[in-house]
């Protein structure tokens, strides 16, 4: 859908604000002794923590104030219907695995989305305190030395690339196997990065990031910042993937087409 450049800067500003909210709370229990996680699978184990609540709440009430009428999805709260056309889509904690770890990988996504999937995008990484945001001609990173223009690598191929993803078992056994095929071939894989990964891609550091499984929460603020970093984000068939699934990030064409060519093949056996 059409935003007016208005609407644009509104919406820039408010997912600053989403971001403000949530850093406070997030690292108020960070590297907290004695922090507690409960398991939402009972057949595995993904932890959630009063932080991953507290933070979406806390984003929530944001948004009540200044956008009530868009919808929302989050991860711990699920979807609030709006009017508008327009769906924030929130992760308070990108990789709790992590977080409850003490690695400073995990991060707060927030993205505005239509439904095509997302507008605008934000990776907050609240304790080294960098910022990465993407959409409406925006592709910048704040943080630490100050802020600096995202943008991705140049092609290189495949053989001189680094790739990335969160977990070694990438999904099912056929998932890993294509995952495996395409590692087996790049110079250096590297694993545990959650959001982080993607951040990294948009800053021009590494040149793959593939994961599946994915909720829609886990990818649209990733494919916003990669997009306006200049990178391509499709699902293993080349095809959109904001609605979750398996995602392959690139840095350009070139290592994207290269990456693609394998994992069709190989998930394809």
């Amino acid at each position: 859908m059409a935003v007016s450049k208005t609407t644009q800067t509104e919406l820039i500003k408010v997912a600053h604000a989403l971001a403000d909210a949530a850093r406070p709370v997030t690292l108020a229990y960070f590297r907290a002794s004695g922090l507690a996680a409960d398991n939402k699978d009972a057949a595995g184990f993904d932890p959630v923590t009063i932080a991953d609540r507290d933070a979406e709440k806390a984003m929530r009430e944001v948004l009540a104030k200044t956008r009530p009428d868009d919808a929302i999805l989050g991860e711990e709260f699920g979807h609030q219907s709006g009017s508008t056309g327009l769906t924030w889509v929130l992760d308070p904690i990108d990789g709790t695995r992590g977080y409850i770890s003490g690695t400073p990988t995990w991060g707060v996504l927030i993205s505005v989305a239509d439904a095509d999937g997302p507008l605008f995008g934000l990776i907050d990484q609240p304790y080294i305190g960098e910022r990465f945001v993407g959409g409406f001609g925006v592709a910048e990173v704040d943080g630490p030395t100050g802020r600096t223009a995202l943008s991705c690598r140049p092609p290189r191929t495949l053989a001189k690339a680094t790739v990335l993803t969160t977990f070694p078992e990438v999904g099912t056994p056929q998932d890993r196997a294509a995952f495996e095929a395409v590692a087996s071939q790049a110079q250096l894989t590297r694993y545990g990065m959650d959001c982080y990964g993607y951040a990294l891609l948009a800053a021009g550091q590494v040149d793959l990031v593939i994961e599946a499984g994915l909720n829609a929460y886990d990818i649209q603020a990733p494919i916003a910042v990669v997009q306006a970093a200049g990178g391509i984000v499709t699902n293993w068939e080349g095809g959109p993937v904001h609605n979750g699934g398996r995602a392959l990030a690139a840095a350009n064409e070139a290592i994207h087409a290269e990456a693609l060519a394998i994992l069709r093949e190989v998930s394809h056996d």
